[in-house]
């Protein structure tokens, strides 16, 4: 601001010299006596003198201004002119502090031999992120094993700050195309989704261009578990030795309290269902995906039979994860109904030292499928009222859409599918807790498969 007025004053100064000098030229042609002349003369020269101190006044500024901008270049500055912002009283006369950052880390396997597991947590614009965050960390076992990187869209300044207080705990980057997405009249209202699948393609592409093996995807408003990663240790060799598989998720999508039996944390099945919401993938499918990745509504698409061809995902009978986020791209579609009530596990299953090969296909399929059609039939009636003399699992049947639906919505389970899947199940079957008894929501024996009309 002192700057501003300097130059004011000097560019009166040079004005007012050259005026003064200009009437005085122009007065030379008028007859004057010995002793005006002698005042004139000296005039002149006063206003010579002046010009020229104006002058060597006008450059020292510029100068000093010149020394304070090459100065300002070592610290970080908003893209714009620092002169031009001093001139305009436009600049603060601070600096900006710069935040210390960890890299994305280049080791991809530890010395033991286990793989580094990044952490790809999504962000936008919700200053919440810093409960993700901060969850992640507190139960983070390995920060090397473990690296957290957050993958920023949005720019928004408020979200960045919270992140990079952090400091080294966190690696942040920044997708870097902001420009906008140009759909149709009828798709405006679904834009956000676009963004986030683009969000998503670059975020894994940056990730896995490093070398890493796996990648576990965390979104913004999810808390976890205590084990959390312990989950994933146990259960990424799945992904290698059967190929049958291609995610590991943390979510039940019928994990509220009520159904779900708290005293089996350790409890894991197969699903056709993509979960989602906490989940890992390997490298060799994301080089699958990739090259075909959507241009919007990457979830749906992923749980397509084009990309999906028989493949499932390993869920747990209790989430390891929990939205917090009621509001987001989906107006808070499902929470306040499902998501709210789903049970967050408190107890740490130590996952790796338990034997996962139930969960091999031919296993699973053999131990678990079979044996559901062995339980008794019942209705939803003789459940509700505890009629059931038997101990032990029953099966209610299905046959049609509506009938599955209308049970599901008495039981309080998610009716919806997606690609003619249930959510949850695995051969069509869904299987949950009720009233103390473990209870299978089945097709009948002769089930050909999911109908994609059933959507």
């Amino acid at each position: 601001m002192r700057s501003r007025k300097v130059l004011l004053i000097v560019g009166f100064l040079i004005t007012w010299t050259y005026a003064t000098y200009y009437l005085l030229l122009r007065n030379t042609g008028v007859n004057l006596s010995r002793t005006q002349a002698h005042q004139l003369y000296r005039l002149n020269v006063e206003a010579r003198d002046a010009n020229h101190k104006s002058h060597n006044m006008a450059v020292n500024l510029f100068q000093l201004v010149k020394a304070k901008y090459e100065q300002a270049q070592t610290v970080s500055t908003p893209q714009i002119s620092i002169v031009a912002a001093e001139i305009s009283g436009e600049l603060l006369d601070q600096h900006v502090a710069k935040q210390t950052l960890a890299p994305i880390p280049t080791r991809t396997y530890m010395g033991n031999g286990e793989p580094v597991f990044p952490v790809l947590v999504f962000a936008c614009n919700r200053v919440s992120v810093k409960k993700c965050i901060d969850n992640l960390v507190q139960y983070r076992p390995s920060m090397e094993q473990f690296p957290i990187i957050v993958s920023q869209d949005c720019g928004d300044e408020d979200t960045k700050e919270v992140i990079l207080s952090f400091g080294n705990q966190v690696t942040l980057i920044e997708q870097p195309d902001q420009s906008d997405i140009k759909v149709l009249p009828k798709e405006k209202k679904f834009k956000g989704y676009y963004k986030i699948a683009r969000h998503y393609g670059w975020a894994l592409n940056t990730t896995f261009k490093v070398g890493f093996d796996f990648a576990i995807i965390v979104e913004d408003d999810l808390n976890v578990a205590p084990d959390f990663f312990e989950y994933f240790l146990g259960t990424h060799k799945l992904l290698k030795q059967d190929p049958s598989l291609w995610c590991v998720s943390a979510w039940n999508d019928n994990g509220k309290a009520a159904v779900v039996d708290a005293s089996k944390p350790e409890l894991l099945y197969r699903t056709d269902f993509f979960p989602g919401l906490g989940w890992m993938l390997t490298k060799e499918l994301w080089s699958e995906l990739s090259v075909k990745w959507p241009k919007s509504f990457w979830d749906d698409w992923i749980r397509h039979p084009a990309q999906r061809k028989h493949r499932v995902c390993i869920r747990p009978e209790i989430s390891r994860t929990r939205t917090f986020g009621k509001i987001g791209v989906s107006n808070g579609l499902f929470f306040d109904k499902y998501l709210k009530h789903i049970k967050l596990s408190e107890d740490f299953v130590q996952f790796t030292k338990i034997n996962m090969s139930h969960l091999l296909k031919d296993n699973y399929d053999k131990n678990f499928v079979q044996s559901v059609y062995t339980y008794p039939i019942v209705t939803y009636d003789e459940l509700r009222r505890n009629l059931i003399a038997a101990e032990g699992p029953v099966r209610i049947q299905y046959t049609t859409r509506e009938q599955y639906k209308r049970i599901t919505k008495m039981l309080g389970l998610m009716d919806d599918f997606k690609s003619g899947v249930p959510r949850t199940a695995y051969h069509g079957i869904v299987s949950f807790y009720y009233s103390k008894r473990r209870v299978h929501l089945a097709p009948n024996a002769n089930w050909k498969g999911y109908d994609l009309s059933w959507s």
